[in-house]
């Protein structure tokens, strides 16, 4: 059960933030700055990003419980928003969505502070990572082993992710645009059948 759990969690979070899409946006939003620049900039967004995740994972309950929602509700609220998101990834208008935000920053703000925004929020640490560490962590069911695995699998996701950016201009040139595309499609697909996965159980629980 625990292994199984934490290989959802992996899987989820990592199809979630996809870190191959983010290289391509990485390498235009540090375009000019030094390699010790951007690996601080990488390094900053990815633990920012991991703090955001860790605290709704941990503090999402209470914060719903404060709302009056019901954690079924959520679940299939949830399971919605990330299948839209896979939605989005199978028909290749999440990269559009994102070049836009990044577009945006750059327009106001220019490269100062990008570690926080937009890379960490809403690139990496955006809608869909965050209702996915909810989702997981309810699925914990307050198991503090499994909450203490969901937060180690966060700062591996994490540590994949800063790899990823540092080493962005060689994947971008790696796969190629056919291959970012198939990718993007690929981990889409896995993440709509996540997605049907939470709204089937926010369901069941609610028929119970």
């Amino acid at each position: 059960m625990a292994f199984d759990f934490l290989k959802t969690a992996l899987v989820t979070l990592l199809v979630t933030l996809d870190p191959p899409g983010l290289a391509p946006l990485f390498i235009g939003l540090t375009l000019g700055m030094t390699p010790a620049a951007k690996r601080e900039v990488a390094l900053r967004a990815s633990v920012i990003a991991f703090a955001i995740l860790a605290f709704f994972a941990l503090g999402g309950r209470f914060v719903l419980e404060a709302l009056g929602v019901t954690i079924p509700a959520f679940r299939i609220a949830g399971g919605l928003l990330l299948f839209y998101i896979a939605f989005d990834m199978v028909f290749a208008l999440k990269a559009e969505r994102r070049s836009e935000i990044a577009s945006d920053a750059m327009a106001i703000d220019h490269i100062r502070n990008i570690a926080a925004f937009p890379l960490a929020i809403p690139l990496m640490a955006g809608p869909g990572s965050i209702t996915a560490a909810m989702l997981l962590a309810d699925r914990a069911g307050g198991d503090w082993f499994a909450l203490a695995g969901l937060l180690a699998i966060d700062a591996v996701v994490m540590a994949v992710s800063f790899v990823a950016l540092v080493a962005a201009e060689r994947i971008s040139s790696l796969l190629g645009t056919t291959g970012k595309a198939v990718l993007t499609r690929m981990l889409g697909v896995v993440l709509a059948a996540l997605a049907v996965q939470f709204v089937v159980d926010g369901a069941a629980q609610v028929w119970r």
